[in-house]
């Protein structure tokens, strides 16, 4: 809700601007409409489709119909999502720039929560936040994954990833959940 009127106050504060809001492909209609408010010239009416703008922008965002994150929300749910093929939504990634790679998530750096091998000899290790990683290949660990062990998780080559547990070498693995 506060980042609601920080931003119709920021807009607000904004209102002696000469410049027409230019819609952006994509943005939902309740946003675009409070922006287009900019482009009346007479300060009473200006004001006015400001105040009924941003009832129906809080009203949509109240009913789910529009969700306002920040870039910090953004970074956990990329985070919290790593190792799973995302959709391509403005979300995570609507913009193609050098800026939208750097916040690509690389690695997780992190412990095992627990850890069982199956009857093959493959390790599915559960992490902290509950994600499921489970062992591709049929690398054998010197020594079996522990509860509190450091585990470091990065992209590998062609979309595969590597875990490297407690320092040991790396194997191949895929996020089950």
């Amino acid at each position: 809700m506060r980042a609601i009127w920080v931003m119709a106050t920021a807009l607000v504060a904004g209102a002696g601007t000469s410049y027409a809001a230019e819609p952006v492909a994509g943005r939902p209609e309740v946003l675009q409409k409070l922006f287009d408010c900019r482009r009346i010239a007479e300060i009473g009416a200006r004001a006015a489709c400001y105040d009924a703008q941003v009832d129906a922008f809080d009203a949509a965002e109240r009913d789910r119909r529009v969700v306002v994150v920040d870039q910090t929300e953004v970074r956990r749910a990329r985070r919290s999502l790593f190792g799973f093929t995302l959709p391509k939504l403005r979300l995570f990634d609507g913009r193609d720039d050098k800026a939208a790679e750097a916040e690509e998530v690389q690695k997780v750096e992190t412990t095992i929560k627990s850890a069982r091998a199956s009857s093959g000899g493959r390790w599915t290790i559960i992490l902290p936040d509950d994600a499921v990683w489970v062992q591709t290949d049929d690398l054998p660990l010197s020594r079996s994954p522990k509860p509190g062990q450091p585990i470091r998780i990065r992209r590998g080559a062609m979309g595969s990833y590597l875990a490297n547990i407690d320092g040991q070498t790396a194997i191949r693995v895929r996020r089950e959940k």
